[in-house]
């Protein structure tokens, strides 16, 4: 692997850490709507950067193990650890981690030399990561890998002895947050507990796994079934000591997802929810903060979001007007099961719709008025012929120059969980790279965290939870890009700003 040095007197390594001076450069704006002004000043900040080199051993465990994404994950993390390759009719295959920006993709550092991403600062080796987790239902991890039918059958024959020695543990089961037709696979739950006795064994979960396992640190992801949102209430969730309270009432309205979370952070584990449900509700964002714990959400961003939100950014921002967008989908595995009940439904849709209004709000000569806003809508229907491999159809018509039209109408065929499952890797690799950075600035006296709402990890989620107050960003490029300038600013370098200085402005002799 690549190994990058910094040659800069802003940068230090040591055995234990990397610590780097950066100028954070910004700007200070202020409007004078009265005499139409707006006032811009430069701010440069001094930012000293902390991060710890040693990469610890990390257990991951998932809430819906053996559903399509844990089974995928797992058996891929198993394949690209013993290397296995299998035949096809198109060939030889090898395991890879295409589809994952930590694995796979690349930055540029300078002078046209690109390196991996995951070179730049340590990042935890994918092949070491131990996994565990939760299910409703007691398949072992080969029948859930066998009943999901996304990996070619002749991987799956090699993996069988490995996968069928996982069990996964039993977990909080509530009829009420998921579509009726999962009860059918509800064997293996908690039973006549309470919802604080559910907290406290998922809690005495995650402390048996690292100790048995040897990790030296935990992170959970929610990859279960799409909950109904949950009702927020003055009095219930509203706080955290309003939510804690009402866990030991037993109130109903606490979801299984919030549970996990709850338990998580009391634990100092992070979490990371990947389905678009309201998991974080108000009282557990201010439990996160107080125990000083990362939460990221909501809903993995893997096909026809990901694509909505580099088009309407390129619409957008090239002054072209979208009116309308409408997204159809049709789904056969078993989130298209679950997302066949309304109630499931609605969390999706509201995962989806929001993706493109920080794009439509920048921009007031195309949309001066909320009224002007384009109609979306979202469609998405139950088709078990098509298995895991989902269709998403979208039309996007545009108001162009003079009252002209233009209209693009997009199908993409995608696996859905081959699509998914390289974004858990980096959201727990990213996660857990973040749990070793800490920062200061010229006004601080103690090293800090970053916030606890991890919002570097919206590049991989649709709804992207961010600290209060600051612009939400959907923008997939921008996203990217802060991924990768973060990292940069980890060992002391400039973020790239393509202007290209030294060859566009180049003195004559």
């Amino acid at each position: 692997m690549v190994k990058i040095q910094v040659n800069s007197s802003n940068v230090q390594y040591n055995e234990d850490h990397i610590l780097s001076n950066y100028d954070y450069q910004s700007t200070k704006v202020t409007q004078d709507t009265k005499n139409d002004t707006i006032t811009v000043t430069p701010v440069t900040t001094r930012y000293t950067f902390k991060t710890e080199s040693k990469v610890p051993k990390l257990g991951l465990m998932l809430v819906g193990w053996g559903g399509n994404n844990g089974s995928t994950f797992t058996a891929g993390v198993l394949a690209n650890k013993l290397k296995l390759t299998w035949q096809t009719k198109e060939g030889l295959q090898k395991a890879d981690w295409i589809g994952s920006v930590t694995q796979a993709s690349t930055v540029l550092l300078g002078e046209n030399v690109w390196v991996p991403l995951n070179t730049l600062v340590p990042m935890v080796n994918p092949d070491d990561v131990v996994i565990d987790g939760w299910d409703i239902s007691s398949a072992n991890l080969y029948e859930s890998m066998e009943r999901a039918q996304v990996l070619d059958y002749s991987l799956q024959v090699q993996l069988k002895e490995e996968m069928s020695k996982l069990q996964p543990r039993k977990s909080i089961f509530d009829a009420d947050f998921i579509a009726a037709n999962q009860s059918s696979r509800a064997d293996n739950i908690y039973e006549n507990l309470t919802r604080s006795q559910m907290v406290e064994q998922v809690r005495r979960d995650i402390r048996d796994f690292k100790e048995k396992s040897g990790v030296d640190k935990v992170i959970v992801l929610w990859t279960a079934n799409t909950e109904r949102f949950v009702d927020i209430q003055v009095g219930l969730n509203d706080t955290a000591d309003n939510l804690l309270a009402a866990i030991e009432r037993n109130e109903h309205e606490i979801s299984p997802s919030s549970l996990f979370a709850i338990a998580c952070v009391l634990e100092g584990v992070s979490y990371i929810n990947g389905s678009p449900q309201n998991t974080f509700v108000p009282g557990l964002v201010e439990l996160a903060k107080r125990h000083n714990v990362f939460i990221a959400g909501d809903d993995f961003k893997s096909g026809q979001t990901k694509l909505k939100s580099v088009l309407v950014d390129f619409l957008v921002s090239a002054g072209i007007k979208p009116e309308s967008i409408v997204s159809y989908n049709h789904l056969g595995n078993n989130d298209g099961k679950n997302l066949s009940a309304p109630a499931q439904f609605k969390s999706k849709e509201i995962s989806k719709s929001n993706v493109v209004d920080d794009m439509v709000e920048s921009n007031k000569i195309l949309y001066p008025t909320i009224e002007d806003y384009p109609d979306h809508c979202v469609v998405i229907k139950y088709v078990p012929r098509v298995a895991d491999s989902k269709r998403a159809m979208d039309e996007y018509m545009s108001r162009i120059f003079m009252n002209g039209t233009n209209t693009l109408v997009i199908h993409n065929t995608c696996e859905d969980s081959l699509l998914a499952t390289p974004l858990i890797l980096d959201l727990v690799i990213l996660c857990e790279l973040m749990e070793r950075v800490t920062w200061k600035t010229e006004q601080h006296v103690d090293y800090q965290r970053f916030d606890t709402v991890l919002s570097i990890l919206s590049y991989l989620l649709k709804a992207p939870m961010v600290p209060e107050k600051t612009p939400v960003v959907n923008s997939l490029p921008r996203q990217r890009y802060c991924i990768e300038n973060i990292l940069k600013a980890l060992i002391g370098i400039p973020p790239d700003n393509f202007m290209m200085l030294e060859h566009k402005a180049i003195p004559r002799k």
